[in-house]
């Protein structure tokens, strides 16, 4: 399969091939985003060596598999490896023999590293001693190093305050995919869905290729979901857990704190997040909360009346909301999600889910304003005095003097606008112009899936964003 998509993160990586000297980069992110498979895919012909590391091996299981890639790459007739020096010595042999590639740099792949570094097996310093005494000062020499699990690589690496401090020359977070490559990619697959099929499928498995991977193009999205989710034995029951336990040590801090905030959907102050879930307010809270967010799990944001105070800790990873919605608490079994697919519940399941879709969009609603190019600071907004319980989930602070307040609606058809619904739009506008007294011009924009009906309503807004925005 060819790559999909990763078009900044492609012209990162030509910039690694293309610098004469040597680089060390780090690739990191969730697990079954897809961080393998680009780079074994970018880098098909430029890797010299290649090693993964085991899952729970021990350090003798770690050094015989890096061994035996050694042999299989060139390296048969090298030392047999006892120890991690004499492993990256052989590694050193390998690489200094082998033929330099096409594109100018020998490519040395360590994917899932973090699996490697056993206790007590000083593979940390082994590898500190490969690169500073060698590697470092060979211009054709590209150590890419890979893992889903983003607290070690963080600590251990690029926080790294011994052998390796400030030797890491690169990192690239692969995030998910947005919309619009999913529908390149379910196109790919051969997945019969339409725009609205595939939004509704990002607002559970968000852009992550391993789950629509799973999805099978003889059944509808809602059996899909049933076979994945809610059956017994369902592959994803559990994969919330496994999930930040794969990504992050001492995952059940991590686990807490998005339970706290799927249960607050504007977000939580880091204060408030303490409070809830009882952590310390040393260092710790402080990693896990920009680990999250590295990740693509949460965004911060500030209040717009409140900008100097704290901020906003919000949910958007959709399948963390929707994992710790439907799949934690309950293990029903059946046909859940199509029995479920009219019901109230699932009406504010999709416009929960929808919101967060769409902030996680925010280049493409820009796109869609005109205002590509301009400067804009994003925030939100709860009244506090002149409508009570009024908020605004989304604003764009342009430096044009505009602002824009945007409400997001989720529908099935093109949204109506009618006379109480034009109304609160109305009385919210002036909520927030009298209460902020800003006096930039304000714009209430309708991000939806299909459009605002014409009608004599539809004066409240301004301007519109659709689903088929969300996909350029």
């Amino acid at each position: 399969m060819r790559i999909i998509g990763r078009r900044h993160e492609q012209k990162e990586l030509t910039r690694y091939l293309q610098r004469r000297e040597a680089d060390f980069l780090v690739v990191y992110g969730r697990r079954r985003v897809g961080k393998t498979f680009l780079l074994r895919e970018f880098f098909r012909n430029d890797i010299v060596f290649e090693a993964t590391g085991m899952a729970e091996g021990r350090m003798a299981d770690q050094l015989q598999n890096f061994s035996a890639a050694i042999r299989r790459q060139g390296g048969a007739g090298l030392t047999p490896t006892a120890d991690w020096f004499t492993a990256f010595e052989n590694l050193r042999d390998l690489t200094a023999a082998a033929a330099t590639p096409a594109r100018g740099k020998k490519v040395i792949f360590l994917d899932e590293m973090p699996w490697m570094n056993t206790p007590r097996s000083r593979f940390l310093s082994a590898l500190e001693h490969f690169w500073n005494s060698w590697a470092s000062a060979q211009p054709d020499i590209l150590l890419v190093v890979c893992g889903s699990a983003t607290s070690w690589l963080m600590k251990n690496l690029l926080k790294n305050r011994r052998g390796l401090h400030h030797r890491v020359t690169g990192r690239l977070v692969l995030q998910p995919f947005t919309l619009g490559e999913c529908e390149e990619f379910c196109s790919e697959l051969g997945l019969p869905l339409t725009r609205k099929r595939i939004l509704d499928a990002y607002m559970i498995f968000g852009g992550v290729p391993f789950y629509l991977r799973l999805l099978r193009p003889d059944l509808s999205l809602e059996q899909n979901i049933d076979e994945l989710c809610f059956r017994p034995g369902a592959p994803l029951a559990d994969e919330l857990s496994e999930l930040y336990h794969s990504l992050f040590a001492h995952a059940e801090n991590y686990l807490a704190v998005v339970a706290a905030l799927t249960r607050r959907s504007k977000g939580l102050t880091r204060e408030e997040i303490i409070a809830a879930t009882g952590l310390t307010a040393g260092g710790g809270v402080t990693t896990v909360l920009n680990d999250l967010e590295t990740c693509g799990f949460t965004r911060t944001y500030h209040d717009f009346t409140k900008p100097k105070q704290g901020a906003y800790h919000q949910l958007v990873d959709p399948f963390t909301i929707f994992a710790l919605r439907y799949l934690t608490d309950r293990r029903p079994d059946g046909t859940v999600w199509l029995d479920g697919i009219d019901s109230p519940e699932r009406q504010v399941w999709s416009g929960y889910a929808f919101e967060r879709a769409c902030l996680l969009h925010i280049d493409q609603i820009k796109a869609a304003l005109g205002i590509t190019g301009v400067s804009t600071h994003l925030t939100a907004w709860r009244s506090m005095t002149t409508d009570p319980g009024a908020q605004i989930d989304l604003i764009i602070d342009r430096r044009d003097q505009t602002i824009n307040l945007c409400e997001m609606k989720y529908s099935g058809a093109p949204y109506v606008i009618d006379k109480a619904y034009a109304m609160a739009l109305r009385t919210k506008r002036a909520a927030f112009q009298a209460e902020t007294g800003t006096k930039k011009d304000l714009h209430v924009t309708m991000v939806t899936t299909f459009g605002v009906v014409q009608g004599k309503n539809d004066d409240a807004v301004t301007s519109q964003v659709t689903m088929d925005d969300l996909f350029r």
